[in-house]
């Protein structure tokens, strides 16, 4: 069973955070499902998991220093789609592809998405 219900990120302008989602998160098997009312978009794989939105409260969004979101690349390939995508879509270079030191087999980047929400996408597969 999972632990989340699903994961939400603020976000400050919609339809921009949109199409960063739309083109970061496709090459990760995950899918744009929709609108959730008028203030935000659900995403998932399987099932709504993922959600960008604006605030309830009505103030605005903000990122967390020190908070990350990491999505699982099937592959090392996935991971660079990943980052490529983002980028050119509207979101700023956290972390390049490539190796991480703290397992034998991690590999990941990094991005901000247009919001400041810092996400990431990690790979534990051996080799490409």
């Amino acid at each position: 069973m999972a632990i989340f219900t699903h994961v939400c990120l603020g976000a400050v302008d919609l339809a921009a955070s949109r199409k960063f989602y739309d083109a970061a998160l496709a090459p990760l098997g995950v899918k744009n499902l929709g609108p959730m009312g008028e203030n935000g978009v659900l995403y998932g794989a399987q099932g709504p998991e993922f959600l960008v939105c604006k605030p309830a409260n009505g103030l605005p969004a903000t990122w967390g220093n020190g908070g990350t979101l990491g999505f699982a690349a099937a592959s090392r390939a996935a991971v660079r789609a990943f980052h490529e995508a983002g980028l050119a879509a509207g979101g700023k270079d956290e972390g390049a592809p490539g190796p991480r030191s703290f397992t034998p087999t991690a590999y990941a980047s990094y991005l901000r998405d247009p919001s400041g929400n810092k996400i990431c996408a990690y790979c534990f597969a051996d080799g490409e």
